[in-house]
């Protein structure tokens, strides 16, 4: 019968230890923070969404920016006509005309809202017509066009309104992924200081599971002795095995917390199977910044800040440009041209081309009239100033009061962050000056709690103090060693979040957003 009952234990204390065995040799991810966090940067996924929204940005701009290149066109235009004759002056029978013309342009949107652009046409005109005096005739033309508005669209700001607009979002983006970048790691600290705690809060729970296995031993003995009831053994095993349940109970926390961390960092398959074992501990360094200093910095690094600031100015430059097009369309066009004529001239009888007798030719190319054209042989030009008021100004002026009430809520929207920062500020500097305190202050208790143990005990083993009393200080002592190690944990995550909400943990870890 003692032998069953031997086999009985021994299999539950291996049922009961079978989880951390089981825990002991699965293989291991030996990570510190900083791994952590450069695991994050790397893997997490909803960094890489807000990275392709960088891109996406970076494209807008680009795009923006092609209005301002320059535009090249090229055209070809080829006629063969041919029809009935019904005047003598025309050809006899029918008439038949061979047209080509070539034509090349390049314009350039100015920064002004104008556009100015250059051609040059060549063309080559071939008919049987009676009468003509170059046949075939070869026209070139040089052409510069000046088109410019002056009120409405007019303007270096409004030519490149949608440039600004698209930098501005761009900054917007480059802010928001800062933020995410900031909420990320504060998310892999606490997941990670989590983990650390339950790891810790689990040996504690060890260690008082321990002390009560001991006094359990100690108990059975001096029944065995006869200087101790029975009954006492059974409320040393009540406690045995209610620190066996909080033992539990840690190790589902335990692995909660890794199961959150390894979410986080967006582990692969192989990694996903493995327990991460933190290297690093929790530090217990005062580090107290002052109201003034925290409001500077925070002024100064808050990607939420920076992102209003982006958003009022392109509130203001929407504001601008509807205001713009509430104005009259008053445009200038200026022209300039210069034609040039060749081909081969006919020469008639007594220089008559009515008669039709055509005594001699004179060759000429294409070559003659581009020349021309290029020298500004015969100098053109026009001037046309064009206003033009449409009944549509009127919904216009609905636009304008649009973007004003934009701009006003923007506004409004920064002094309303300004006043949330304060007050995020003072809570974080308040939280990380009480949670010093409080480490210091269960510290105390901790060593307290652990000389009034050590005391009982002793009053225990001269037949001064019960068994009760032990085990009421030994979960004293469990409860300050977990509620310690808590205020720690407290203590760095509060660090964490005071970085956070002054926008300098990438500063403070040395990590560069390119």
């Amino acid at each position: 019968m003692k032998l069953f009952v031997s086999i009985f234990i021994i299999l539950c204390v291996l049922l009961a230890a079978g989880p951390g065995l089981a825990q002991e040799k699965a293989a291991e991810l030996k990570l510190s923070l900083e791994d952590c966090v450069l695991l994050a940067m790397e893997k997490n996924l909803d960094l890489a969404i807000e990275v392709l929204e960088k891109e996406s940005a970076d494209a807008s701009v680009l795009s923006s920016k092609e209005k301002f290149m320059p535009e090249f066109s090229f055209s070809i235009t080829k006629r063969d006509t041919e029809s009935a004759s019904f005047s003598w002056l025309d050809a006899t029978g029918e008439v038949k005309t061979k047209f080509s013309d070539y034509a090349v342009e390049v314009s350039q949107y100015l920064p002004s809202g104008g556009n100015v652009s250059v051609s040059l046409n060549i063309n080559r005109n071939d008919t049987n017509r009676n009468f003509q005096t170059i046949n075939p005739r070869f026209g070139s033309s040089l052409s510069i066009n000046l088109s410019q508005p002056l009120l409405k669209d007019f303007g270096f700001k409004m030519s490149r309104r949608e440039i600004t607009v698209a930098k501005n979002n761009r900054e917007m983006t480059k802010s928001r992924f800062k933020n995410l970048v900031l909420n990320t790691i504060y998310n892999v600290e606490t997941a990670y200081w989590n983990l650390v705690y339950s790891i810790e809060n689990l040996k504690a729970q060890q260690q008082s599971l321990k002390l009560a296995q001991d006094l359990l031993a100690k108990n059975k003995r001096s029944v065995e002795i006869g200087t101790l009831a029975p009954i006492e053994i059974r409320s040393a095993q009540a406690e045995v095995a209610t620190r066996e349940a909080e033992i539990l109970e840690g190790r589902a926390l335990i692995e909660n917390n890794m199961d959150q961390l390894k979410n986080i960092l967006n582990l692969g398959k192989t990694d996903m199977a493995k327990n991460i074992l933190p290297l690093d501990k929790p530090a217990f360094e005062e580090k107290e910044i002052k109201m003034k200093e925290a409001v500077e910095l925070a002024f100064k690094h808050r990607p939420d800040l920076k992102e209003r600031k982006f958003d009022i100015a392109n509130k203001k430059l929407d504001l601008d440009y509807a205001r713009n097009q509430v104005l009259p369309d008053l445009s200038l066009q200026l022209s300039y041209w210069s034609p040039g004529v060749s081909g081969t001239q006919l020469v008639y009888l007594d220089g008559n081309p009515i008669s039709g007798i055509i005594i001699d030719t004179i060759p000429g190319g294409s070559s003659d009239a581009v020349k021309d054209a290029l020298r500004l042989l015969y100098p053109n030009w026009s001037i046309n100033l064009a206003l033009s008021v449409p009944l549509s100004s009127i919904i216009s002026r609905a636009q304008v009061a649009r973007a004003r009430i934009g701009l006003k809520q923007s506004n409004l929207m920064l002094e309303n962050t300004n006043k949330q920062v304060l007050l995020e500020i003072r809570t974080a500097l308040r939280n990380v000056k009480t949670n010093y305190k409080r480490v210091l202050a269960y510290r105390l208790a901790r060593e307290l709690n652990e000389k009034k143990l050590a005391t009982e005990i002793q009053k225990l083993n001269v037949g001064q103090s019960t068994n009760y009393n032990v085990l009421q200080y030994q979960r004293d002592l469990a409860g300050a060693r977990s509620t310690e190690l808590k205020a720690l944990i407290d203590y760095n995550l509060s660090l964490a979040n005071r970085q956070k909400i002054l926008g300098i943990t990438c500063e403070e870890k040395n990590i560069k957003i390119k």
